[in-house]
């Protein structure tokens, strides 16, 4: 049963009427309707591509509809800029933080106002009204890199409600939370409801939606296909409310009880569980061996400072953290894009710590980054040549320094139809095919010949359910085939299923690694997270 109490149906604080936007290629929005009442949490589902995140720029001012009006209270408006948003009472809280970590908290909340020493009592004043309300302590004071995720949310919350909100959006907000964070989150938005403000609460699990929501919207293919009431929400149980959600969602794609399941826990109907298999790693040779190796800040991410971690043969070993904190530099340090000041890192036993990008890789160390599209492919290259850019000069594939035009189709189809790459053929640029399919070319590369060890860092983020599902079968099979992965991922459920152990990094250091047995392992990483260690260890 939903938590919150139904209001009664008064004017909503938002309707969105017939609103349809369109880009090159793809209608975003295709006639969609939908109203945020007052004191209402409303839910909004949807694979990625549904529509959600186009909805959610309208609505914040940052895309303007090709069709359609939005009406607060009955009176149309047009929210023309992000500015217009706040003005009209919209805030938004965005799925990655968007504090600055080098400011205080009640610096981060003052950005933009004129006479900041004038203004700091107020802005306390105004911190401790808005931390009353959401329940939480907020410290002023405190440095915003220096807050667990969850305290990050809040500030986040409070930000956008800073200068009065009648609707708050809430994008993705739990992706890295722990359990007791997400039930802080969910009090947070009872206290807030029951004060009368509005809900978009966006999320791809469904027992979220149905644990915290009164209502619920689902988007597929840019339409609105679905809808729950909060009368239907209260007279389903949870699994009726999940199978009618999960058919809104993937359609005719469910025509069996194993696809219905498989759905299922592609949406987070269910707790997340390891669904790799136990390893016992003692008996497990070591294939990548960090100690005590550091290196130099590199961008916004911070140092990475005295990391020392064994990586065993068919291992999923997970990396945890607020992004930022060190994950990439971590990455590109093994990967060899970015040197080390101090440490040594092996392979097999043999120290590679000298050796540069390529020979690393020729030796079977490979890296998938997180920026699929720039970093990790040439977009205006084709398939074919992105899927075989790290075998150029070798033969088959090159002969008198010239391309073996044939000889890299044939690969190349090879591996489009081994990792299910959907494209029109091996010739068409890289850059045009959709996120997914992207990173099935990473993948498709960097697991192929020769890979001993694989670096992801956020493999599935912005993909559709189906893809990540993908993903992780690929993840595990490399593994189970005597791989070893080292895995970043700012989704903690993601984690959970795929790792065999979990290292949590802060401040460029990792400060804990858990085991990945039993019930409570969200918990044992979150206390790491929040600079403790869990009871007993």
């Amino acid at each position: 049963m939903a938590t919150h109490s139904t209001p009664q149906l008064t004017p909503g604080v938002i309707s969105l009427k017939g609103i349809t936007k369109r880009f090159p290629g793809v209608i975003a929005n295709d006639d969609i309707s939908l109203d945020v009442y007052d004191g209402q949490v409303h839910c909004l589902l949807g694979e990625n591509g549904a529509g959600k995140s186009t909805l959610i720029s309208i609505l914040a001012g940052m895309q303007q509809p090709d069709s359609g009006t939005i009406e607060i209270d009955g009176t149309p408006v047009v929210i023309g800029s992000p500015k217009a948003a706040m003005k009209h009472g919209i805030g938004v809280v965005h799925q990655h933080s968007t504090l600055v970590p080098t400011l205080t908290v009640i610096e981060n909340l003052m950005l933009g106002e004129r006479g900041l020493l004038l203004q700091e009592k107020r802005a306390t004043a105004r911190l401790e009204e808005l931390s009353e309300l959401l329940g939480a302590r907020i410290d002023p004071h405190i440095m915003a890199s220096d807050l667990a995720l969850g305290q990050q949310q809040q500030v986040e919350i409070a930000k956008a409600m800073w200068t009065g909100t009648r609707l708050l959006i809430l994008d993705e907000p739990t992706s890295m939370l722990t359990p007791s964070a997400i039930e802080n989150l969910s009090e947070s938005m009872s206290r807030l409801t029951a004060q009368g403000l509005g809900i978009i609460f966006i999320t791809h699990k469904l027992r979220e939606a149905y644990s915290m929501g009164d209502c619920v919207t689902v988007l597929r293919g840019g339409r609105r296909v679905g809808f729950l009431s909060p009368e239907r929400m209260k007279e389903f149980t949870e699994e009726q409310a999940q199978s009618e959600i999960l058919r809104a969602m993937f359609g005719e794609d469910l025509s069996s009880r194993s696809a219905l399941e498989d759905a299922a826990e592609l949406a987070g109907a269910k707790e997340a569980e390891r669904e790799t298999e136990a390893l016992d790693l003692s008996s497990r040779p070591i294939r990548l061996e960090l100690t005590d190796v550091s290196s130099a800040r590199g961008g916004m991410e911070v140092s990475i400072a005295d990391i020392s971690l064994a990586l065993h043969e068919g291992e999923i070993f997970g990396i945890a953290g607020i992004d930022g904190h060190g994950q990439a530099g971590l990455a590109e340090v093994v990967a060899g894009q970015r040197p080390a000041s101090r440490g040594t890192i092996a392979l097999d036993g043999v120290d590679l710590s000298k050796l540069g990008v390529r020979a690393r890789q020729e030796r079977g160390i490979r890296y998938v980054t997180d920026d699929r599209l720039h970093e990790g492919t040439v977009g205006s290259l084709s398939v074919a040549l992105n899927l075989l850019l790290k075998r150029i000069g070798k033969r088959p594939f090159w002969r008198f320094g010239q391309i073996d035009k044939a000889a890299v189709n044939q690969e190349a189809k090879r591996l489009i139809d081994q990792y299910t790459i959907r494209t029109p053929s091996p010739s068409t640029r890289v850059g045009t095919l959709s996120g997914g399919n992207i990173q099935k070319v990473l993948l498709a590369r960097e697991l192929g010949e020769g890979a001993r060890v694989v670096v992801v860092n956020k493999p599935t983020y912005g993909l559709d359910l189906k893809t990540v599902k993908l993903v992780h079968e690929l993840l595990r099979e490399f593994a189970e085939g005597g791989g070893a992965v080292l895995l970043i991922s700012t989704e903690l459920d993601e984690l959970i299923e795929l790792s065999h152990r979990i290292g949590v990094m802060s401040h460029g250091r990792i400060v804990g690694v858990v085991e990945n047995r039993g019930s409570d392992v969200a918990e044992r990483v979150g206390q790491y997270m929040i600079g403790g260690a869990p009871d007993g260890h």
